[in-house]
């Protein structure tokens, strides 16, 4: 204030000039302009987004581009679309045909030889299992006859145990009857012929216990020959069924064998029949592969390319490896389509023109070998439609924007003065915080 002072005093002309007045007005217009300025990068909000360019894909693999391949070894007689004509499902799109145009009828005739062998298996396992069914009656037959003999030949034995029995009695009685009739002839009291009939009677006891003898064991003989020929006729007929049972075994496996050989026989014929082919869906032919009569193809080979019409587009977009640990399914986005006018304001996605909004559906887990990740995009349906079908076909470019938080201007000018990237949680999703690392 002293120099101001000394200055003035010095020149007093000086306390004479002032500013122009437009020069005044300009300083104040620009202090209020700089005032307003902080005022809106303080409180106008702005939209952090990350953004990727891609195109349309159709996330069900059913439509997908599909190839329309050659069923057997042949080729093309006549096409019946060009590239670019639009088919429904189950129109004809070729006519097709094998390289020996007798095969039909050579395997209708294998077909026919097999059907008579596996007839004439049918037929035999059929009488082998009569057969067995007959061993099996007359096992039980036979063993019930043999059952019945032997329990006679037991009744034998036992007759001729008793018999035994009663001769062994009698011979004790008769000895008894001597050895009496000796001592009542050796006191007067009997006659010497008496003692010789009970000598007689002896003797025929005796004859009569090796007769019953002889009977006893040629009973216990036949009893054991019953028993032995039980055995044998169980022996015998269990092999002959097991003999049986194995032979139709064996013809089950040939007819196993003769319906797998019919089985791929049908299966070939019905290859061969497909003579013609057609639209397995709706959708556009792409590109026609073979040309007729000119080309040998094999089974398998393509004929055409078939892109089905998209019901549910999305959007594959690859985004930057710095960028896609921001993302999260769920994540809203804004699409604007190749072909379709567009006005993007990156910050303010509500003033955007001609974009589309959408809602993040996948994040990949790995890259694509290039450093690059894959997101796509689904339709949000609480926001406008996308275009129909006519502009959204497969293939088409897009660029996208995946929106974040939202900040104010001057900090996401800030952040970019700094090269700071975005930030979208105080953690990793899941980690730190209560919220589990939600977006604020």
């Amino acid at each position: 204030m002293a120099s101001l002072s000394m200055t003035r005093y010095r020149l007093p002309v000086m306390s004479e000039v002032k500013a122009a007045r437009p020069v005044r007005v300009f300083a104040w217009l620009l202090v209020i302009v700089i005032a307003v300025a902080v005022a809106v990068l303080w409180i106008t909000p702005w939209v952090q987004n990350v953004t990727g360019s891609g195109r349309v894909v159709a996330v069900n693999p059913n439509d997908r581009e599909q190839r329309i391949s050659a069923p057997v070894d042949g080729r093309v007689v006549k096409w019946y679309v060009m590239e670019g004509t639009k088919v429904k499902k189950d129109d004809l799109v070729v006519e097709f045909s094998d390289n020996d145009p007798q095969i039909l009828e050579r395997l209708q005739s294998q077909r026919e030889a097999i059907t008579m062998r596996l007839d004439q298996l049918k037929a035999r396992v059929a009488n082998l299992s009569q057969g067995i069914g007959g061993l099996q009656g007359s096992r039980r037959n036979s063993l019930d006859a043999g059952l019945a003999r032997l329990q006679m030949a037991k009744e034998n034995v036992r007759a001729a145990q008793r018999s035994l029995d009663a001769a062994e009695a009698n011979e004790n009685t008769t000895k008894l009857n001597i050895e009496r009739q000796r001592l009542l002839l050796a006191k007067g009291l009997t006659s010497k012929r008496a003692l010789e009939l009970a000598e007689l009677d002896h003797n025929r006891a005796i004859a009569d216990v090796d007769r019953s003898k002889a009977q006893l064991t040629a009973a216990e003989a036949d009893r054991l020959a019953r028993e032995a020929d039980q055995q044998r006729i169980e022996t015998d007929f269990r092999t002959s069924i097991e003999n049986a049972q194995g032979t139709a075994a064996s013809g089950q496996g040939d007819i196993a064998n003769e319906m797998g050989a019919l089985h791929r026989l049908d299966v070939q014929i019905a290859r061969q029949s497909q003579q013609k082919i057609y639209a397995p869906r709706d959708g556009t032919v792409f590109r026609l592969l073979a040309q007729p009569f000119s080309e040998l193809l094999k089974a398998g080979e393509s004929l055409a390319i078939l892109v089905p019409e998209t019901l549910d587009p999305t959007v594959e977009l690859l985004m930057d490896g710095n960028d896609a640990p921001l993302i999260q399914a769920g994540d809203k986005a804004r699409i604007a389509f190749e072909g379709w006018p567009a006005i993007q304001f990156v910050g303010w996605p509500s003033a955007a023109v001609g974009t589309f909004g959408g809602e993040v559906m996948l994040v990949d887990a790995t890259d694509n070998g290039q450093g690059k990740f894959r997101i796509l995009i689904k339709p949000d349906t609480k926001q406008e439609p996308w275009p129909g079908r006519t502009y959204l076909r497969q293939g088409v470019r897009a660029n996208g924007w995946v929106l974040l938080r939202t900040v104010p201007l001057w900090f996401e000018l800030w952040r970019q003065f700094n090269g700071f990237p975005p930030t979208t949680a105080m953690s990793e999703p899941g980690k730190g915080s209560k919220d589990g690392g939600k977006k604020k």
